[in-house]
């Protein structure tokens, strides 16, 4: 699974590692998390990996197994980048390098380079599924659109979006206007919470670190049509006629789709 995005600061990051980690700690499943982002590593940080022994630069450059660059945090198997870029990486080795260890997990994430580039171009071959996170705002939409024709050429399409971030809606893009222009459709609507920085502070992933918070409910809904199990609702929800929100009906199309292709196979 890939968590792609060509331009910084929208949250990717720090998305992957709560999915990670609400995978492992609220669904049971066994995860492998991995830094794609080979220029600017920073997903170790977010998972309190400060000083990595290996890494996946070791892993790419063939001075290391795969298995020899696993750190274990949080539950959740993680390979980081190092923070001293090496040259002599190998970035579209990923797939193959990936294959040798992904039938032994439930879920493996890719965090890739939020660049136009070679980097994350790996995540997209490594990846069976691409999920592009995006912000409500023109200039990130734009490359979100250069996102998905780049996955679309290279035959991984573009299994959904995740709009992040979202802070003001009068005064953003709405849903329909990102879907209709990306041709791609929207299974979660994450606000802008402050308690992603608090987590980052503490290097603790959001999910763990406030399982309460606004963030960590939309994340954990998301990994629920990742399992195909049933979203955590409270009681009242569950027994009122409610209105389903557009991001809902998608990620329950979503959750049909991708366990039907998975069994197909």
């Amino acid at each position: 699974m890939g968590i792609i995005s060509i331009k910084g600061g929208v949250g990717k990051t720090t998305l992957s590692a709560s999915i990670a980690s609400e995978l492992v700690y609220g669904y049971g499943k066994k995860v492998l998390l991995v830094d794609a982002n080979y220029s600017a590593p920073n997903l170790g940080l977010h998972m309190d990996i400060v000083k990595p022994g290996k890494t996946i630069h070791d892993v790419l450059a063939g001075r290391e197994r795969i298995w020899g660059a696993i750190h274990k945090r949080y539950g959740v198997d993680v390979i980081p980048g190092s923070y001293v870029y090496h040259h002599d990486i190998q970035p579209l080795k990923l797939k193959d390098r990936l294959s040798k260890i992904k039938e032994e997990y439930d879920f493996v994430i890719i965090d890739s380079s939020p660049s136009l580039n070679e980097e994350v171009l790996s995540a997209m071959l490594a990846s069976d599924n691409l999920f592009v996170v995006t912000t409500p705002d023109y200039p990130t939409l734009s490359c979100s659109l250069r996102a998905a024709k780049l996955a679309k050429q290279r035959g991984k399409p573009i299994s959904g979006i995740i709009v992040n971030k979202i802070r003001d809606p009068k005064y953003e893009l709405t849903l329909a206007e990102m879907e209709d222009a990306i041709g791609v459709p929207i299974i979660a609507r994450i606000p802008d919470d402050k308690t992603n920085v608090r987590a980052l502070f503490t290097r603790i992933p959001t999910s763990l670190y406030d399982d309460r918070s606004k963030f960590s409910k939309e994340v954990s809904k998301l990994c629920a049509a990742f399992t195909n199990t049933m979203e955590k609702k409270p009681f009242w929800k569950k027994i009122l006629p409610i209105n389903f929100k557009r991001e809902e009906v998608n990620r329950q199309l979503f959750k049909e789709s991708f366990y039907k292709n998975l069994f197909s196979e």
